[in-house]
């Protein structure tokens, strides 16, 4: 078998033939991030996830930036987010110049929730960023009733987890944004590019403006802003890649089951959780080794064997440099977080795997950990 990675995006002819024309058309981009094929992929995108709004920009890190920035936020503001993540959710933070406040994870999920975030809270907190890790759901309704009370935004980051559902409605379609990245790893791709959700035309107004200098009409800047916008060639691919959403989503789960009958009786390996309200994106298939020392020898056995795996991520925000400098952060603090990173163990599930790879996988997998 040849080399599988542990994700792969999936484009065909369909992309191609729309890009060309473009490219003959040499119409690349709208100057104000409202070309045809811009507004056709919002449209199409804010129906598949229910909301009223969606707003195309250039990456998820973009998508959470304008959010944040859409919140008219102050310098000693606080900001939520779980420190098992990656870094683009607290690095937008920083940015907007306010202070990263990190929660711990619910160990059954990877995903903060209302126990994780409580403690947290003070008066000076003005979001909370839910991410829906490795495309499991965030447990949202305690949190967004709790947010309510305080007048606190929830801000999805759904980076991982396009088709992912909480009892039955989208996620994206539940807090006050959604920020979705379509880097070339996701659920669905544009090469590079991000779209925020939203059912406040409020908001929506200010994010377009944003995207876009901050301009409400051609060289009229009435906020702070940035050049957000997504260009016309990825915004076509990203409109067929929803087209084919649904089915990559299928086989996604179909390639999670297989690995989940292989692995649900051994012992060396914890298999994903999935709550009964919830539905999973396998964005990421990740296990947990029940001895952590064992994954690099799991990760090199399988690399002999052509199996990529992937480590997200073996270190928590909260114990990078960055964050050790500025808030002074030792180790200890947020132990479920640490216990992960150092025991998480992704294996590949995307659509591109054919049903014999994905079996080999899921033996192979299965014999490799009964040896360890």
């Amino acid at each position: 078998m040849d080399f599988v990675p542990v994700n792969k995006p999936m484009l065909g002819e369909e992309e191609t033939t729309e890009i060309s024309k473009i490219i003959q058309s040499g119409a690349l981009t709208h100057k104000e991030g409202k070309g045809k094929y811009v507004l056709k992929f919002e449209e199409s995108f804010a129906k598949f996830i229910g909301t009223k709004h969606a707003i195309a920009v250039n990456s998820g890190t973009a998508a959470l930036h304008s959010a944040l920035l859409a919140l008219n936020l102050d310098p000693k503001d606080e900001i939520i987010v779980p420190t098992f993540t990656f870094v683009a959710t607290a690095e937008v933070v920083l940015h907007v110049g306010c202070k990263v406040v990190f929660s711990d994870i619910n160990p059954r999920t990877f995903n903060i929730d209302l126990s994780t975030i409580q403690k947290k809270v003070t008066n000076r907190t003005k979001a909370i960023i839910a991410v829906h890790l490795y495309g499991h759901p965030v447990d949202l309704n305690p949190i967004l009733e709790f947010a309510k009370d305080k007048e606190i935004a929830v801000i999805e980051d759904v980076a991982q987890a396009h088709g992912g559902t909480y009892y039955g409605k989208m996620v994206g379609s539940l807090g006050d944004f959604g920020c979705f990245s379509f880097y070339p790893s996701k659920n669905m791709t544009t090469g590079e590019g991000g779209m925020i959700t939203t059912n406040s035309s409020e908001l929506a107004d200010k994010l377009r403006m944003i995207r876009n200098h901050g301009e409400s009409e051609e060289y009229k800047t009435v906020v702070l802003g940035h050049n957000f916008r997504m260009p016309e060639l990825s915004a076509a691919i990203g409109d067929i890649q929803l087209k084919k959403l649904k089915d990559f989503l299928t086989k996604r789960a179909t390639n999670a089951e297989i690995l989940n009958n292989a692995l649900q009786d051994v012992e060396t390996i914890n298999i994903p959780i999935v709550e009964e309200w919830a539905t999973h994106a396998w964005y990421l298939y990740t296990t947990t080794l029940k001895d952590p020392t064992k994954r690099n020898d799991l990760i090199a056995k399988l690399r002999k064997e052509n199996i990529g795996t992937g480590v997200y991520y073996s270190t928590p925000l909260h114990l990078m440099p960055l964050f050790q400098k500025l808030y002074g952060f030792k180790g200890g603090e947020f132990l479920n977080s640490e216990k992960a990173s150092k025991s998480v163990l992704s294996l590949p599930v995307y659509p591109g795997i054919n049903k014999e790879q994905m079996e080999f996988i899921a033996n192979k997998t299965r014999e490799v950990c009964l040896s360890l």
